[in-house]
């Protein structure tokens, strides 16, 4: 990749990756605060600004807003998560100068109006409730908040209707003031590119931008634990998982690697034992989400009363199989799994902008697809079944539900299954 970095004197770092066999643009600006990020006042004050930011500005109305980039046939979003909170748009090159007026527009001088608020927060708390009437959005606010509980880190990102409520103008200012400055952003655009013209235009509009660094959030725990709701469903939700590792430990790529054998594709190993040898639920999959300083590794499963009593000894017994007979041949189907989405996401503008901007935030520089395969082809089967070992059989597990509870194997009893030592368990 053709992939130019630049850091003003201000902090704020610009990276162009250039295309320019294309005729489009996907650009935007990755800020280093999200949910995370709250004090316990500030719950879902992340999530808030970033809808409020689309409400209006000094020159622009909410309207004119979207129809300025969708007049010429583009696209504006944004998105917040646990840690980076992103506004990114897709467009023709010819107009990128315009989208970029746009981007900083909303960022820099949003009136975050009264009246917009209050209709905005009332869209959000139907976002609330759509979340906590869905099993499956439910389980995994529920898995997240029991892996970390008590901390910033494991909060839902939207917020709670009490807190979303009591958000002022003064607030979101606060917000956007503490953790929207130029060493906490980063401004990427991948396609077809003037990377001169548009560095120049950057410059001129970020300039006033704060080269303060923000504080860092408090570092997170994994501390492991059971959720679980009774509730009356046709399938029930779990979500299983254990503490695992953050994007810069050692075996990060290596828990990669352990998800996709596991549960990343039809040929996972408990896609084909649990779904297609017995038939016990229609979904099965494995995941690892990285942050910063944490990580967790999960398995989400859905199924009807009648197999639910069967599914979670059979879940456990091919998670204990990880730590013994994980061979070559299913080391090297993952990285090729791996190697060909990578190769994918790069046929994509916005796809490529997002990695380069989030391999910024948390690395400070870019990573290539070269140095990431290298880093996965060193990974031997034999050290993912000794990772298998260590997350599944020496970590505190997780354990979120929604539906027939009392069918579920409780977290108790999973960590004996295991062999997971009661004083590791008691913790």
């Amino acid at each position: 990749m053709s992939i130019e970095v630049t850091k003003l004197s201000n902090g704020l770092t610009v990276a162009f990756n250039h295309m320019p066999h294309l005729e489009t643009v996907a650009f935007g600006t990755w800020v280093k605060a999200g949910a995370r990020n709250e004090l316990v006042n500030e719950h879902g004050i992340a999530h808030l600004l970033e809808h409020m930011a689309f409400k209006g500005t000094k020159t622009r109305n909410a309207r004119e807003i979207v129809e300025e980039i969708e007049n010429v046939g583009g696209d504006i979003n944004a998105a917040t998560s646990v840690e980076t909170t992103a506004y990114n748009a897709r467009m023709m090159s010819d107009d990128i100068e315009m989208g970029m007026n746009v981007l900083h527009d909303i960022l820099k001088n949003s009136l975050f109006d009264s009246k917009e608020m209050t209709r905005e927060k009332h869209v959000i708390l139907q976002e609330i409730g759509a979340a906590n009437d869905l099993p499956d959005d439910l389980v995994f606010d529920m898995f997240q908040n029991a892996a970390y509980g008590g901390q910033p880190i494991g909060r839902p990102i939207l917020g709670t209707p009490e807190t979303v409520n009591g958000f002022s103008r003064d607030d979101l200012n606060s917000y956007l003031g503490k953790h929207y400055r130029a060493p906490n952003m980063i401004i990427a655009a991948a396609g077809k590119i003037d990377s001169t013209k548009l560095l120049s235009q950057i410059e001129d509009l970020y300039q006033d931008y704060g080269s303060e660094i923000s504080d860092t959030p408090e570092p997170a725990k994994y501390v492991g634990g059971q959720s679980m709701i009774n509730r009356d469903t046709t399938e029930t939700q779990i979500v299983l998982g254990f503490e695992g590792r953050a994007y810069q430990a050692k075996d990060f790529y290596a828990s990669q690697l352990l998800s996709m054998i596991l549960g990343g594709g039809m040929s996972s190993r408990l896609f084909q034992e649990i779904r297609e040898k017995r038939g016990y639920c229609y979904s099965v999959y494995a995941f690892h989400w990285g942050f910063s300083d944490t990580g967790v590794f999960g398995i989400n499963a859905a199924t009807g009363d009648d197999d639910l009593p069967k599914l979670m000894p059979v879940l456990l017994d091919e998670l204990k199989r990880a730590s013994e007979d994980i061979t070559e041949q299913e080391a090297d189907r993952a990285r090729a799994q791996i190697r060909a989405g990578l190769m994918m996401s790069m046929e994509s503008p916005a796809a490529r902008a997002g990695t380069i901007a989030r391999q910024l935030l948390l690395f400070g520089r870019t990573i290539s697809n070269q140095e990431l395969m290298e880093r996965l082809e060193a990974i031997s089967a034999e050290r993912l079944r000794e990772l298998a070992g260590r997350l599944f059989c020496e970590s505190v597990p997780t354990l979120s539900v929604v539906g027939s509870t009392s069918k579920v194997m409780d977290i108790d009893a999973i960590s004996k299954s295991l062999g997971i030592p009661q004083s590791k368990a008691a913790e």
